[in-house]
């Protein structure tokens, strides 16, 4: 049991079911802000819903509806989460090489420090 215990009280676990949950309700809001645009689109250019469409009587109609929708998802994804999220990352983030840098030194530091010379 305490082997079982360690894992449901792992952190990663917690945090993956707590990205879970955040990710289903943010669903919600991205597939209502779809339908908005959608609808925007109908708007311009006749109705988005291409269900109906059926060249040579081929239903094509729903695959080109959802491939619009997905366009547009992955458009808004990309301009509104991505480029913001990596554009702070190179922002605030800390350069590899400076860690880098410290971790030597404090580590040469530590060598010197065993070897008992002096610095």
């Amino acid at each position: 049991m305490k082997g079982f215990k360690d894992f449901i009280m792992r952190g990663n676990l917690i945090e993956l079911a707590v990205a879970f949950i955040m990710a289903g309700a943010f669903a919600k809001v991205v597939e209502a802000f779809i339908t908005i645009v959608m609808d925007l689109l109908g708007k311009l250019g006749g109705t988005p819903d291409f269900s109906s469409y059926k060249p040579g009587g081929v239903h094509v109609g729903a695959f080109l509806t959802v491939l619009a929708s997905f366009l547009v998802l992955a458009f808004v994804v990309y301009f509104a989460m991505v480029k913001p999220y990596e554009a702070a990352k190179a922002r605030f983030a800390k350069p590899a090489d400076a860690e880098d840098t410290e971790l030597s030194l404090l580590a040469e530091i530590r060598d010197e420090l065993r070897a008992g010379r002096r610095l």
